[in-house]
């Protein structure tokens, strides 16, 4: 065989890369006319830096009859050359590379930087073969005699020609596709893809020689020293919805960032949801919804955000997600975590509306936000035995009884279960020591969160269930003595779906019933998998849940100082005292909330038959 070698330049199908570019780089045909008002806006910057007189416009025409929509700037213009050079080469732009991007020639390195330029790529022109099918563009730079006209159609080639041009600037007309007549023919449509990409821009467009400005003059959150209620109200305009609170936002360093968020009175199901925001670089709207800005745990702010140090990615439509974007995050999240912490000092009224609308989007993610869980030690009120207290109040209230406590500085009741919720208030009404309702399985997993952050600090806090089986519970809160298990016989006949205890304590109570939780959704949960009511899927979404961890049971306190208890307990359980005991079982488990199952509803008609029979004088 024999060898060879040869060198070949790269080929490139110039009609297919334009293709590609109109398919796959934009989401959206009317980018195009972002990346057309983008040009002229450059260009009108352009000949700011060296007519300090000179302020511009861009005039967009539609005609309906010609099927063309007309992009046209007073700006700096193109000479003959800059024409060839930067319109026929994909990838190379004058304000790409004035901004520092590329190999630029010396002519244009020496004009320097200027970062009110928004263009950066030098694909913008070619995205407009998206919507036409010819495009032609007019140009002339104020030092030249004459025009340069430049033309490209579906093939390949370019044609250049000189041409005479009275006033400097360019002029974009676009031969529009069939399918995108209605650009030429709606000044609605038009017109809200304008306001929608350049409505914050400074330069002035104008729609079909209309003297009134299709995008909007100025933004009171681009104002380094806003009106804060005029803000408020100009977001209130912009977005349709009155903010719970607005946070002016203004940073130099370590890159700049301006604007405004605001909370939305709109709550956000779960805590899955994430904060979008409007973002732009210098003025131009990047995208109205991007993500991954402002923290996770705030999916409840909106707003406008200039983010001139953040790269736009080559379809302008998202923000590169590099260091600086990183730097903007961390910058943002520490600017809000000390909005909210001066709120708490100075406006305490305005954060708990806050937290009240978003108390449960805000207590689900300081699980795991260490700084947010602070904030909320100190604001987030949580219902208790004594009303709504934070966990800062509820704290000093818990001290530990040394008579009953010898490590725990802190004992911290809580009870997870509403049905129960009068019942511990009761239980606890006599206490200095309040019971916490964490009624919502994230209330729980927060407090445990909090106590541990507490125990972090050097003070011991003991979290624990108000129930007769946590340590302490029966002898400082119920006043119960000698609390002990009763024997197999009575346990087996009183109830299989409860533990059965026995103790000495108020003796006009004869039994004290507290449930939980998960073994009364058990119940529930296993009479509907008995009547095929459950889905499959769901079904083994509840076996995993249930599966992490024992289900438990509920607890039955019987009062040995009670008369007709200890008599009951003193006789066999084949005795009418003995069902007349477990209808008592089965009354105080039902005040507490349980709900009864198809067994112990029969189990209860045969007790009262039997004590009937009985008090009728009949044996069975």
């Amino acid at each position: 065989m024999t060898s060879w070698k040869r060198r070949i330049p790269f080929r490139v199908d110039i009609v297919g890369v334009i293709e590609i570019l109109g398919s796959a780089l934009y989401s959206r045909p009317e980018s195009a006319v972002r990346e057309l008002i983008q040009n002229a806006h450059d260009a009108i910057v352009r000949r700011r830096r060296t007519d300090l007189g000179y302020q511009g416009r861009i005039d967009i025409e539609q005609d309906r009859v010609e099927h063309t929509l007309c992009f046209q700037d007073d700006g700096i213009g193109l000479s003959a050359e800059e024409a060839e050079t930067y319109l026929s080469t994909l990838g190379i732009g004058i304000t790409g590379m004035m901004r520092g991007r590329g190999a630029a020639s010396p002519a244009v390195v020496s004009k320097g930087t200027d970062d009110n330029l928004i263009g950066m790529f030098g694909v913008g022109l070619f995205s407009a073969f998206m919507l036409a099918d010819r495009v032609v563009v007019e140009s002339r730079k104020a030092e030249d005699s004459e025009g340069v006209r430049w033309e490209a159609g579906p093939g390949s080639e370019i044609e250049l020609s000189n041409i005479t041009r009275e006033r400097p600037g360019t002029t974009v007309t676009l031969f529009l596709k069939s399918e995108h007549s209605r650009l030429a023919e709606q000044p609605d449509f038009l017109e809200a893809i304008i306001k929608e990409y350049a409505d914050f821009l400074q330069i002035p467009i104008h729609l079909n020689s209309s003297s009134a400005r299709a995008n909007q003059r100025h933004s009171e959150w681009f104002d380094p020293t806003p009106d804060c209620e005029a803000l408020e109200l100009e977001l209130e305009t912009h977005f349709g919805e009155t903010p719970l609170d607005v946070i002016p936002i203004r940073r130099e360093q370590p890159t700049a960032v301006a604007g405004a968020l605001y909370v939305t009175p709109q709550r956000t199901p779960g805590f899955a949801g994430e904060s979008v925001v409007t973002a732009t670089v210098r003025r131009m709207v990047i995208s109205r919804k991007i993500q991954g800005l402002l923290p996770e745990w705030a999916p409840f702010l909106r707003g406008v955000l200039e983010v001139n140090g953040c790269t736009p990615t080559l379809s302008r439509e998202d923000l590169v997600r590099d260091d600086v974007f990183r730097q903007v995050r961390a910058m943002l999240e520490s600017l809000l975590y000390e909005h909210l912490e001066r709120l708490a000092l100075e406006d305490r009224a305005r954060l708990e509306s806050i937290l009240t609308w978003h108390r449960y989007t805000l207590a689900g993610a300081a699980l795991t936000e260490r700084r947010l869980r602070d904030l909320l030690r100190r604001t987030y009120r949580i219902p208790t035995s004594q009303g709504l207290l934070t966990f800062d109040q509820i704290i000093p209230r818990s001290e530990a009884d040394p008579l009953f406590e010898a490590e725990a500085k802190y004992v911290l009741w809580y009870n997870t279960d509403r049905r129960q919720e009068g019942w511990v208030n009761t239980l606890f009404g006599g206490h200095s020591v309040p019971c916490v309702h964490a009624l919502r399985s994230f209330e729980e997993s927060l407090l445990a969160a909090m106590t541990a952050d507490m125990t972090s600090e050097g003070d011991t806090v003991d979290l624990r269930l108000a129930s007769p089986g946590s340590p302490g519970f029966a002898m400082a809160i119920l006043g119960m003595t000698d609390l002990e298990d009763v024997s197999a016989d009575w346990q087996d006949f009183l109830g299989a779906d409860a533990k059965i205890l026995s103790a000495s304590f108020r003796e006009d109570r004869p039994v004290m019933a507290f449930l939980n939780e998960r073994s009364e959704l058990l119940k529930t949960l296993v009479d509907l998998k008995q009547a095929e009511a459950i889905p499959s899927g769901f079904q083994r979404m509840i076996d995993a849940h249930l599966g992490n961890g024992p289900v438990g049971r509920n607890e039955v306190i019987l009062n040995r100082d009670h008369r007709l208890v200890a008599r009951a307990l003193s006789q066999r359980t084949s005795a009418p005292l003995a069902s007349t005991l477990r209808l008592l079982v089965s009354q105080a488990l039902a005040s507490a909330g349980a709900s009864p199952t198809r067994a112990a509803i029969r189990q209860q008609a045969e007790d009262l038959d039997w004590i009937a029979d009985a008090l009728w004088g009949r044996q069975p």
